[in-house]
This record gives structure tokens, sequence and C-alpha cells, in this order.
């Protein structure tokens, strides 16, 4: 049986490493022995699965402390840590670890087309151990989210969809162009993430396959602005409909609706239509509201007549203002 390495040698770090350095040593060895760029090099591969051991181990406060009273024995199962805290127990219990920051971005930058416009991944996430045909533990490894964006336009996203996406698989077909349908669900909001389980990296030693995670952007919609589940327009609304009273025809989602306007209806009031917002994401039978501002017109290009009417109209009022004034003085 071969004699594994120093897990500290491995890493290239002082035994009283603190963690920053044990975890900046792992991403710089991680990235320059990672299988995805060192295909078929058998070396590297056996290489990054000892680092990635070592990690394992070094980065787990509890299992450190067995690591340095024991060695290796503390995780072979023959060792005083055997069975100790589940420290010992790889095969049951185990943690995930992933690169952070966009590390591996180079690597997996070009894996989508413009449709993702800058989609990237990260590194593979260790999941545990399992045994070979040769009563070795291996790591197995679920394979690393992909995360990229599609974009919706603002009724895709209201009323929900399904749109195919294209992108090129690296993995498969050598960049081959690859067809996704992805459902779009009704009420979705820009920054939401949709995921599509084992559409991400495939898995090492028969780990699972990693998750693809899109990201929705979604696009504006001319008249309309969204808060939640909630939508607000504006309706412009004639001088005369606000003095006198009458309707108004106001656009929705949903079509078109009547609007009473009330007589002496002032500009920048708010009219609420119940239930004319966006449907949740979470229940279907819940929708917000849209909530219209009511902008007066003011009359243009007025012919003579109507302008000696509207003097008459500035006239009467100033009268009438000053009478109830002289009224309320006695």
């Amino acid at each position: 049986m071969a004699v594994k390495r120093d897990y500290y040698d491995i890493l290239g770090i002082d035994k009283k490493a603190e963690d920053a350095a044990i975890k900046k040593a792992y991403r710089k060895l991680a990235k320059k022995y990672h299988p995805d760029t060192n295909a078929g090099d058998a070396q590297a591969e056996q290489r990054f699965k000892e680092i990635t051991e070592a990690y394992t181990i070094l980065s787990d406060p509890e299992k450190r402390n067995l690591y340095d009273q024991f060695g290796h024995v503390a995780f072979d199962g023959s060792g005083p840590g055997a069975g100790a805290g589940g420290a010992a127990d790889t095969g049951g219990a185990y943690r995930e670890y992933h690169y952070e920051n966009g590390n591996m971005d180079d690597i997996f930058g070009d894996i989508f087309g413009d449709i993702f416009r800058g989609g990237k991944s990260g590194g593979y996430a260790y999941d545990g151990f399992r045994e070979n045909g040769f009563g070795r533990s291996e790591f197995r490894a679920k394979g690393a989210d992909i995360r990229a964006e599609v974009s919706v336009s603002f009724d895709e996203a209201v009323f929900g969809c399904d749109k195919i996406i294209s992108f090129q698989d690296m993995e498969k077909g050598g960049g081959a162009v690859q067809s996704l349908q992805v459902h779009i669900p009704a009420g979705i909001e820009s920054g939401k993430s949709i995921r599509l389980r084992g559409k991400g990296m495939p898995g090492v030693n028969g780990g699972a396959c990693g998750d693809l995670l899109l990201k929705v952007q979604v696009g504006g919609k001319h008249g309309f602005e969204r808060k939640g589940q909630d939508v607000f327009t504006t309706a412009s609304v004639p001088f005369t409909t606000a003095v006198f009273g009458g309707e108004v025809r106001v656009p929705t989602l949903y079509g078109d609706v009547i609007c009473k306007i009330r007589e002496g209806t002032q500009s920048g009031t708010k009219i609420r239509l119940k239930g004319k917002g966006i449907v949740s994401m979470k229940n279907n039978k819940s929708h917000g509201d849209q909530y219209v501002t009511v902008q007066i017109e003011v009359p243009k290009n007025l012919s003579q007549e109507a302008r000696q009417k509207l003097k008459e109209f500035e006239q009467a009022c100033r009268s009438g203002g000053h009478g109830r004034k002289k009224n309320s003085a006695s």
C-alpha cells in the first residue's frame, strides 16, 4: 500500500498556516491541476485529487485537529480517531467545496453562446468518497453549477412562456450547438434564477451533474412600471372631463378598461384597479393591483371663442372666490 504524502506538503503550506493561507494555496493548486485544463493527463488528475483531499481535511477544524494528532490513520478506519465525531467517517457525511469569485471563469467562459451573454461556471464540488474495485477510496465529485443569464420580455415574464435557448456544449459533440427548452414561470422578476437540475457540468467518478442556474433579466414595456406584483401607469384626462367628470379608457396588461373620472379630479390623483397587476409565483390566484396616475391635459391651440370662454371661466372663479371670502369675513 502506497504511503500517503503529508497534507501540508501537498498544499505547500506550514503546519501553523491559517485558514486563509490554506484556502489560497488550494485555489492556486486546484486551478493548475484541474482536469478541465489537463485533459487526458492522469498524473494531473491524481494531483488534483490529492490537493482536494488535503484541503477537505485541513479546512475542517475538527478533522485538522485529528490529523495533527494521529496523521492519516485517523481517517483510514484503524486509528484512534476513527468514528470520533464523524470526522473519520468520510464515506457517510461530507462537505461541499466550490470555487468562488470566478477563479475558473477562463476555463468555462465560452461554454455558452451570445444568448447567455457571458455565462460563467466554477470547478467541481467534491461531495464525498466511494470505494473503487480495488478497495481504495476515491473522491466522488459533483459537477459544478453553471450560471448564465436569459432575457425575456415584459409580457413573457408576466404571463410565463416556454423558450428554446441554444448554447455550445463543450462536453458533448466538440462544442456542437445544443438546444434546451426552458419554462419561464408567470410572475417572475428580474434577478430571480431558474434552476435546471442536472444541466450543469458533469460529475467525476460517478458524481451527480451540476445544475444550470439561469438568472432572468426582464425587459421593459412602454407605459408600464413594475414594482413587485403591482404595476403603475398614467392616464391622460381631458381638462373638461376632469372638471365635469366622465370616463376615460385605460390600458392594462389584460386589455383596456373604462375608468370613471369624478367631477373635479385633480392631476396626480391615483386610481386603483384591483387585481390588474401581476400574478404571484407562489399563488396563481393572487394578483397585484394596477395604479393609474391621472394627468390632466392642458388645452392647446385654442380658438378665439374658446379662449374667450376660458377667460370668462377664470373671471367667474375669481369673483366666486372673492365672494366667499367676503361672506366668511362678515
